[in-house]
């Protein structure tokens, strides 16, 4: 069931009415991942309002960046507005080929060397899940949105998403260690006005998530990693 949560700021006579802003905190629990429950490390929720009714007009598009630096991809999770672009710069000192073959947006940037880069646009929305060909424990998540009212949490949980105009917003979370039915009940509708507005804490169990081993981009098992000694400084691999 769908909440309805009116959510108002006092302002006298304001005129024009001046933009919100949506401040929260989510919290995780039931987790299986060391750095979540070691570290209570809440980031990598993506929090975003669509507005009701009908998409807003999304931003001139723009260029994120996801480095490959130390066999992982920084950061983990991006939150876009769709038709923007990705950057995926290779700071190592070995090849790349990042991909994606999940629903949202398939791509492959192909084989690139040290120092190389490659871009792709986003067109549609969607969860887009991203690995490299080569590195099969490399992941990384891009959650493509057709709004541009959207925030990812920082390690402590909170998240704030500023420049909303006043009025009524479907509230949706995205975490990629959470069922889609966990998500599904985190659903409601917000009514905003100006001013800041800080919601109740959100939680998410992570109970009932099972983690899917992936493939390489041609649906195969990953081949044993090639030799990285002598790439890295130290001969670390």
């Amino acid at each position: 069931m769908t909440c309805l949560w009116r959510i108002c700021s006092s302002s006298l006579l304001a005129i024009p009415v001046a933009a919100a802003s949506l401040a929260g905190n989510i919290l995780l629990f039931d987790s299986r991942e060391g750095s979540q429950r070691k570290k209570k490390d809440y980031s990598g929720v993506v929090v975003w309002l669509d507005p009701v009714p009908g998409p807003p007009k999304l931003p001139l598009p723009r260029v994120f960046t996801i480095r490959q630096k130390d066999k992982r991809f920084v950061p983990h999770v991006l939150a876009i507005p769709t038709g923007s672009t990705v950057d995926f710069p290779n700071l190592d000192p070995i090849f790349h080929n990042a991909f994606s073959n999940f629903a949202g947006q398939p791509f492959d940037t192909g084989l690139y060397p040290p120092g190389g880069t490659q871009k792709i646009r986003f067109r549609r929305p969607g969860i887009v899940r991203v690995f490299c060909n080569i590195h099969a424990s490399m992941s990384a998540v891009i959650a493509v949105l057709d709004t541009p009212y959207f925030a990812t949490t920082e390690r402590d949980g909170t998240f704030l998403i500023e420049g909303i105009p006043p009025g009524e917003y479907k509230l949706q979370v995205w975490h990629e260690r959470a069922t889609l039915e966990t998500l599904d009940r985190l659903t409601r509708t917000v009514q905003l006005s100006s001013g800041e507005v800080t919601l109740p804490p959100l939680e998410i169990s992570e109970s009932g998530f099972v983690q899917t081993p992936h493939k390489n981009k041609y649906g195969r098992e990953y081949p044993p990693e090639p030799s990285d000694k002598g790439a890295y400084p130290g001969g670390r691999q």
